[in-house]
């Protein structure tokens, strides 16, 4: 059965993140930020990248799957109904193919386990869990585990 983890880092550095990613025997991050910069130390795309490779975590970064700043400021004003609707429409019209991609991978035999990273702790406030629902309607026996 095809696995995938979420987790978001908002309350996370970047030892206890790794540490749980471990904990779950993750063995690849695909990081679904438009722009994976932040002000946290150690969490920008290079940085983490780079740490977690340290620790046999393979990095990707997935653009595609991330939110687009208009998008972005409707899930931080709190209109998660409104911003999830909107991110589902410009995900299927805008990464559509790049979801087919991720749903082949997810089902190979030889798929790493993979875990979907952001930065809302909680997904259903986060983008993150519309990319899962779009990924289970591509692939309906998905297992998903929130970390």
């Amino acid at each position: 059965m095809p696995r995938l983890w979420t987790i978001g880092y908002e309350t996370l550095q970047p030892g206890p993140l790794t540490a749980e990613l471990e904990a779950a025997g993750v063995e690849r991050v695909l990081d679904v930020r438009f722009r994976p910069q932040s002000r946290r130390p150690g969490m920008s795309k290079t940085r983490l990248g780079a740490f977690l490779g340290e620790h046999g975590i393979a990095y990707e970064h997935r653009r595609a799957l991330g939110t687009p700043s208009d998008l972005r400021a409707l899930y931080r004003a709190g209109r998660i109904r409104e911003a999830s609707a909107a991110f589902r429409d410009h995900v299927e019209a805008s990464a559509g193919e790049a979801l087919d991609a991720l749903a082949v991978e997810l089902e190979a035999a030889d798929a790493p386990r993979t875990a979907l990273l952001c930065l809302e702790a909680d997904p259903a406030e986060c983008h993150r869990s519309v990319v899962v629902e779009r990924l289970c309607a591509r692939v309906p026996s998905l297992e998903v585990i929130d970390l």
